[in-house]
């Protein structure tokens, strides 16, 4: 399905349904939109948005899309939620594995890095071989608390390994790992919506520092509903960059693969194997 979400061209659910682990999940979009979605009986959004829903016939989506996008895994859900069975799982990686030829990068992103290195370590080895390419995985991490969640990440040798700060509820120090190799992306950007909590600037601005002093690509989502209500007029998420500071216009991705050519992508050096 086409998205807004900046970072990405396509979102995939063959999951829908999650449940919160964390604060950052408080006012997560996929609660205000999933009724929504059942109200128009859009199938899979049939039961509460708590119940974790397998939809194998979306597993083969991806093979039907003839130009390279790049593909968020499960918006609506987490692909490595305990309520989602191993087989499952696998059958994800294999459909991402079979599409490589396509040229789609898939994004997979978690707030449960733990379930994500154990299931590489007993399943995902055996079936993929080496990490591919073309796959992605972050986690996210909203505030210093949840950083370790990124010494997590770190045990997956995933191409590019990722962390979204978003949305970023304090200041968030990644210099531990921007320098140890763990991340090779950051995604940062404030909370949108009626129960927005607000974003300070610093914090934004220290995160692109430390990713510029590290030479790792990061990309400024959105400033936030609590930013854009102090700036009259502005887009509600406060996604309009025109009005940002100069030093958070950055939209950056990993050079790694082929992606689509439409976009804000900079000259980033391309990640060793």
């Amino acid at each position: 399905m086409a998205t807004r979400i900046e970072w990405t061209d396509e979102t995939w659910n063959p999951v829908t349904g999650c449940s919160r682990v964390s604060p950052g999940c408080d006012n997560c979009y996929m609660f205000a939109l999933y009724p929504r979605l059942r109200e128009m009986h859009v199938p899979g959004y049939q039961h509460a948005p708590d119940y974790v829903n397998m939809l194998p016939g979306r597993l083969r989506d991806p093979m039907r899309w003839k130009k390279p996008k790049r593909v968020f895994v499960n918006s609506m859900s987490d692909t490595f939620h305990r309520e989602v069975p191993t087989d499952f799982i696998n059958a994800m990686f294999e459909t991402m594995l079979a599409a490589q030829e396509s040229g789609h990068i898939f994004q997979v992103l978690t707030k449960r890095p733990g379930r994500a290195a154990a299931w590489w370590a007993q399943h995902g080895r055996g079936i993929m071989g080496n990490w591919p390419r073309n796959i992605w995985l972050g986690t996210s991490v909203e505030s210093q608390k949840y950083a370790p969640r990124l010494d997590v990440l770190g045990r997956v040798p995933a191409p590019v390994r990722f962390v979204s700060a978003e949305p970023l509820l304090s200041e968030l120090d990644l210099s531990k790992w921007l320098n140890n190799g763990s991340l090779h992306w950051v995604i940062v950007g404030g909370e949108s919506g009626r129960s927005a909590r607000p974003i300070r600037l610093e914090w934004v601005e220290r995160i692109v520092e430390e990713c510029r002093l590290t030479g790792v690509p990061v990309f400024v989502k959105q400033l936030g509903s609590g930013w854009s209500k102090l700036h009259a007029g502005t887009e509600a998420k406060g996604g309009d960059w025109s009005l940002w500071p100069q030093s958070l216009r950055v939209r950056e991705y990993p050079i790694l693969a082929k992606v689509p050519t439409e976009d804000q992508s900079v000259g980033v050096p391309a990640l060793a194997d």
